[in-house]
């Protein structure tokens, strides 16, 4: 059974995560696409290997590892729906708070809509 993937837009429509994606090589782009094709199709169980929890926030990352190391911040909504928040690439070992501000303040922005 699938999930629904949405993605998170600013009041003015614009798509940051797209605008994320764009920034990116085409190879990284389907890496990332693929994980989230798979959630609408097969729901998030398919990407358990590639997501994991944020401890202490309502958020959850992608991870898509080898020589990319590229997160993408999620929030589960409803039964297997999930809404995308953020992506970058990470450049040190520990995820960077002001990455995760980003998508906090996001998924705030979008609650509150």
């Amino acid at each position: 059974m699938g999930g629904k993937v949405f993605y998170y837009t600013t009041a003015a429509g614009e798509n940051p995560f797209n605008n994320f994606l764009d920034s990116l090589s085409e190879r990284q782009q389907r890496k990332i696409l693929r994980i989230l094709t798979n959630i609408g199709t097969y729901g998030l169980t398919s990407a358990i290997p590639h997501i994991k929890k944020l401890t202490g926030t309502p958020l959850w990352e992608i991870r898509v590892l080898g020589q990319d190391n590229i997160r993408v911040f999620y929030a589960a909504l409803v039964k297997d729906s999930i809404l995308v928040l953020h992506g970058f690439s990470k450049k040190s070992q520990k995820t960077p708070s002001k990455e995760v501000e980003i998508a906090a303040n996001r998924l705030k922005d979008w609650l509150d809509t």
